[in-house]
Parts: structure tokens; C-alpha cells; sequence
């Protein structure tokens, strides 16, 4: 953005580097607060929905493989 004011070229460039760091800030804020959460999580002993969902599948085919045990043996 070029004008004749070198002052409002000025303040524009301050303007974008303002925008700039204000959105740096905003991902640090992010990553800051995901870091905090994970860090409860673990306190707290708690597990993300990916482990269990694969906790489950594993125990359902256990069940499956007694129940199939159960069977032969019947």
C-alpha cells in the first residue's frame, strides 16, 4: 500500500505488524492452554477418546475368542 503520506505508510506497516503478532499470541494462548489441559489429563489419570475406543475393540474380540472357547469346549 503505497501513499503520498509517509506517516500513513507508516502506520500501516505498524498496523500489519500489530495484526501479526496479536495472531502469534493467539496460537501461543492455544498451544499454552492444550499443553495445560493434557497435563490435567494425565494428573487426573484420565485417558483420550482414541485409547478407549481401542480398549473396547480389543475387549469386545476377547469376549468373542472366550466365547468361542466356551463353545469348543462345550
Amino acid at each position: 500500500m503505497q501513499t503520498q503520506n509517509p506517516f500513513l505508510d507508516e502506520m500501516a506497516k505498524l498496523a500489519q505488524a500489530a495484526v501479526g503478532v496479536a495472531q502469534s499470541a493467539g496460537e501461543e494462548a492455544r498451544s499454552a492452554l492444550r499443553a495445560q489441559t493434557d497435563k490435567w489429563a494425565a494428573d487426573l489419570d484420565l485417558i483420550r477418546r482414541e485409547e478407549f475406543e481401542a480398549l473396547k475393540a480389543e475387549v469386545a474380540d476377547l469376549r468373542a475368542q472366550i466365547a468361542a472357547l466356551k463353545g469348543a469346549a462345550s
